[in-house]
């Protein structure tokens, strides 16, 4: 039996997020299911888990925004109430100044939880030219100014002679998404560090490093695909002189259409993810307001759903999702378990 001061905290949570409702306050803005949004990556990993946890509870089955993980963050700070996110998945880590902003506005209880790893797969299509690129390559390529000098490559020979004579074209995703992120962080900046004089900039001028390693060029050979790595993959699997960026679950489920592209030599695998050879490899996230564990109908049991689901005989390596070792594994199901909150002094 529960004891009579759970209860009462339960209670007062209840009357918290209602008198946060902004649409009305009261009980009128209650909601009885969860909600979720952030990457397009950790989409369908976050949808399986929802639809199995509906399936097996008979709960109302959890609603699942693809927004990206950066536009997400933003949804998801914005306060506490029923008239705002539960949980923001992510393909990268929540910012310091994510963590700020959610502070601010309320948010003062965050559960980070790492539910499995996934790759930004290079790929092009089965007829493809077979290329096999390097971090400083896609940064000669995509940077809008690399090295600190406007971007005038328009081939690919341009960028490396040893690579096709072949127009530019990258359909990658857009500002909002993790996926960019981690492509600027893990790719983009590797490639740009090449240069010591560049790399210097770290320490010198910050500002100026951002911008040079970071900044993507905007003017035709990267095409925003938008929060639809469907759509990527449709364009590339029609075009055999276009490269796509997308998680590697999308590569691995159409394999009959794509092929992965090699960085450094590693082509994207599930072996070469698991084990971070690949450079592209990164953790992935959901993160949960604790402040919503208990008026929002269905979020722990939806939360405490995820443990069953990513191991090595769950439902999400069926969907392409890289299985975390089982430290990791253990470590953030003792997360969920013991409701421990993210500590911001560990986010950049």
């Amino acid at each position: 039996m529960r004891s009579i001061s759970s209860l009462v905290l339960a209670a007062a949570s209840v009357f918290a997020l209602s008198a946060c409702g902004s649409s009305g306050g009261g009980a009128s803005g209650a909601r009885d299911y969860v909600t979720a949004v952030g990457s397009s990556t950790v989409y369908p990993f976050a949808t399986a888990v929802a639809e199995d946890f509906a399936r097996s509870s008979g709960s109302k089955s959890p609603v699942i925004e693809s927004t990206g993980t950066g536009a997400g963050m933003e949804l998801f700070c914005q306060g506490v109430g029923f008239d705002f996110p539960d949980v923001e998945d992510a393909s990268r880590r929540m910012k310091k100044s994510e963590y700020e902003t959610c502070k601010a506005n309320g948010v003062t209880e965050i559960m980070e939880i790492q539910v499995g790893i996934d790759g930004i797969a290079f790929a092009e299509a089965k007829d493809g030219p077979g290329m096999a690129l390097t971090p400083a390559d896609i940064y000669k390529a995509l940077a809008a100014n690399p090295f600190g000098k406007p971007n005038t490559a328009k081939t690919w020979k341009d960028v490396n002679p040893a690579l096709p004579d072949m127009p530019i074209l990258v359909y990658g995703p857009p500002s909002t998404s993790g996926t960019r992120d981690a492509l600027k962080e893990l790719i983009l900046e590797a490639g740009c560090k090449t240069d010591a004089a560049t790399k210097a900039l770290k320490d010198s001028d910050k500002d100026k490093y951002e911008a040079t390693c970071h900044q993507i060029r905007e003017d035709g050979p990267y095409v925003d695909a938008g929060e639809n790595d469907n759509l990527i993959v449709q364009k590339i699997s029609q075009n055999s002189k276009a490269v796509g960026i997308f998680g590697y679950s999308f590569l691995e489920e159409n394999g009959d259409v794509l092929k992965g592209i090699p960085m450094s030599g590693v082509t994207p695998t599930y072996a070469s993810i698991s084990d971070f050879s690949y450079p592209g490899a990164r953790p992935l996230y959901i993160y949960v307001k604790k402040q919503h564990m208990a008026p929002i109908k269905g979020l722990a049991d939806y939360v405490a759903a995820w443990p069953k689901a990513w191991g090595p005989d769950g439902i999400l390596k069926k969907k392409g999702m890289v299985i975390s070792p089982d430290d990791v594994r253990e470590k953030n199901a003792k997360v969920i378990a013991e409701g421990t909150l993210l500590d911001p002094s560990e986010l950049k």
